[in-house]
């Protein structure tokens, strides 16, 4: 599952980077994925280890993160949708960025879920 965070955090990376460049490099908050990407890279990074505690620590401070971005930008996702049926938004870049680092992140969190119940059961 490390690595599968590290993937996720160089895709939200480029998600940032990609926000940034669309909008002119004048909206700094374009890169709010990229420095939520970074820190589930360097989560990622460290859960590399062979010590299971520190893989679980890193692990679930990855998925909290994860969490926390989906619950801040879930209702990006409804506002999105409205974008595609022609409501006007002020800034339609930055609806597009934020539904898609919540989709991201919600499928982050989903597979984190599924592989805690999957590690718990095979301890037990």
């Amino acid at each position: 599952m490390a690595k599968t965070t590290i993937c996720f955090g160089i895709v939200l990376i480029l998600l940032g980077i990609f926000g940034f460049v669309v909008t002119g490099h004048h909206a700094p908050t374009a890169l709010i994925p990229a420095y939520v990407g970074l820190v589930l890279g360097v989560c990622g990074f460290l859960a590399l280890t062979d010590d299971a505690k520190k893989r679980m620590l890193f692990m679930h401070i990855a998925v909290t993160l994860g969490l926390l971005g989906f619950l801040g930008t879930a209702k990006s996702i409804y506002d999105y949708i409205q974008l595609l049926r022609g409501v006007q938004f002020p800034h339609p870049t930055a609806v597009e960025e934020k539904a898609a680092m919540s989709f991201l992140l919600l499928i982050f969190v989903v597979l984190c879920v599924r592989s805690f119940i999957a590690a718990r059961r095979a301890r037990a």
